[in-house]
């Protein structure tokens, strides 16, 4: 009897999991599948949709599935390979916005990291003529502070990566380091290695429900999941290359602390009373930034493998539905909310994206 008890104390507290590369890219083909059947119209090219999208195409990476190719294809051709529309330059803009005049909004040039991919895969110029166009405008100017906001990492530090890749041009590194010295600079925590959404919500101008430093798992998401995209295309000798990779390792240790026992995170990574219970878009951006770390030799696989895959079983146990769908993702915001509703059937294209990233990388994970 005490020999049966032991067994089953050790099958409960093994970290191993039981899903095989067959089963994950199940998963995968399952999350997308259902996903682009019920999305049959392309959307617009802001970053709702387009932070989908970049996860389809790793997906496309990973599968060689065409239709998944084709759906992203499709949607950047009906955006004309654009992001906001506006040609009159002396009309751009970079605060908040979502009509044509926010050029220089890095919600409006998140698609081009998909345009990029595009491009790569089948080159064409006007898969990136916009791309170019606007970018290098932006980074003629005498303004370093056009990423105030920590999604704004995600949205546009991998294309200043991407863009250097194809073009050889010194300055988008440049930029990309000027850009997140800025960003840094209002809204990074040296204590805790964590960003804040924006300047709004340093501590202690604005604390959480309990007081405590309040940062908000999806824009520590976007973060750490841009710094992983950032350093894939990084070359080895950027001169600044050490200090991102410090920056990431730093998050990655405040990411394992802030771990919820059940392998979610909360809306307010340091104070779980805030808006408690599983949020699936944050988590699965950890997910995939820790995995992409283990994977590319980062992170150490004896210290972050637990926590990755504590993660996954949340994400392919509980966020993904029977259906095919991910839920408890929380809605377009900007921080946790007390008394939120997040739930099986709180779903968004920018979560579905995350969990394509998180479940890539978990194969990836299990190919090793």
């Amino acid at each position: 009897m005490i020999r049966k008890i032991i067994f089953c104390m050790v099958l409960w507290s093994s970290p191993a999991l039981a899903q095989s590369r067959g089963e994950v890219k199940a998963i995968i083909e399952k999350v997308n599948g259902y996903w682009q059947s019920t999305q049959t119209q392309p959307g617009w090219a802001f970053w709702d949709v387009a932070a989908y999208h970049t996860g389809n195409m790793e997906a496309y990476f990973l599968t060689g599935k065409e239709e998944y190719r084709e759906y992203s294809e499709k949607w950047a051709g009906y955006n004309q390979w654009k992001g906001a529309g506006s040609a009159d330059k002396a009309e751009w803009k970079y605060s908040y916005g979502e009509k044509d005049d926010y050029v220089l909004f890095g919600d409006w040039q998140i698609c081009f990291q998909t345009y990029i991919d595009l491009y790569n895969l089948q080159p064409d110029e006007k898969k990136i003529a916009r791309a170019r166009e606007v970018m290098e405008y932006q980074m003629s100017t005498p303004h370093n502070d056009y990423w105030w906001w920590a999604d704004g990492l995600y949205m546009v530090m991998p294309v200043m990566t991407k863009m250097y890749k194809i073009t050889g041009n010194q300055q988008y590194l440049e930029k990309l380091y000027e850009y997140f010295v800025f960003a840094n600079s209002i809204m990074y925590d040296k204590k805790t290695g964590l960003y804040y959404r924006d300047a709004k919500y340093v501590y202690p101008k604005h604390k959480s429900l309990n007081g405590k430093k309040d940062f908000w798992a999806r824009g520590d998401g976007w973060v750490f999941a841009g710094l992983a995209k950032v350093l894939q295309d990084l070359p080895e000798n950027d001169k600044h290359r050490k200090e991102y990779i410090r920056v990431y390792k730093k998050m990655a240790k405040a990411v394992k602390k802030s771990q919820q026992a059940e392998g979610y995170w909360t809306r307010s990574l340091l104070d779980p009373e805030h808006a408690p219970g599983p949020e699936t878009s944050g988590t699965a951006f950890f997910t995939y930034g820790l995995l992409w770390g283990i994977n590319n030799g980062y992170l150490s696989q004896k210290e972050y493998a637990s926590v990755a895959e504590k993660a996954w079983k949340y994400l392919s146990g509980t966020a993904l539905q029977q259906n095919g769908k991910v839920g408890y993702v929380q809605p377009i915001g900007e921080k946790a909310i007390p008394g939120q509703v997040v739930n099986e059937n709180s779903t968004a294209p920018f979560g579905v994206g995350a969990f394509l990233l998180a479940a890539c990388e978990m194969y990836r994970f299990l190919d090793k």
